[in-house]
């Protein structure tokens, strides 16, 4: 017999991201998460800034997808900066335009797969239609100094065409 998964309970809101300067770091691997995240460390430590602040949001997004058979993929990580900020390889400076989004807030990273699965279920079931010209599906930690992974709070984000709402 097979592992009873229960799928989360979620509560999906509508949001609007609006434009964003952000500095990009792409990791690559097993885990590529901890890589991206560490250049974005580096360059808040270089910059002298706080990631504790507030003023920061943090998202992070698949790039490449896992293939099957393979244990490698990417991921890319997004620090939002000042339009001014200057940004040095490996990193990159990215203006994100606004979309909009529905969002799901769940925590403890240990449900993130199982929060992602219920999510994508929902929005097949909603009727909503995905948002043209993006392709990210991203994920905000909002604590990110926060050192227990159990305790990490994130929000989902799937963008929809701009004319729907749930």
């Amino acid at each position: 017999m097979g592992k009873e998964v229960v799928m989360p309970e979620l509560e999906v809101r509508t949001c609007e991201l609006g434009p964003m300067v952000v500095v990009s770091a792409l990791g690559f691997g097993t885990e590529p998460e901890t890589e991206a995240w560490n250049l974005i460390r580096q360059f808040l430590e270089r910059q002298g800034m706080k990631a504790e602040s507030g003023d920061r949001r943090f998202f992070g997004f698949n790039n490449p997808n896992p293939s099957p058979g393979s244990p490698n993929y990417g991921y890319e990580q997004w620090m939002t900066v000042d339009p001014d900020v200057a940004v040095e390889a490996p990193l990159t400076r990215k203006e994100i335009p606004g979309r909009r989004y529905v969002v799901t807030r769940f925590t403890g990273l240990q449900n993130i797969t199982d929060t992602w699965r219920a999510f994508v279920a929902w929005f097949e079931d909603s009727g909503l239609q995905p948002g043209a010209g993006c392709d990210e599906c991203l994920e905000e930690l909002r604590n990110p100094m926060e050192a227990s992974p159990d305790r990490w709070e994130f929000d989902l984000y799937l963008p929809v065409a701009s004319d729907q709402a749930p």
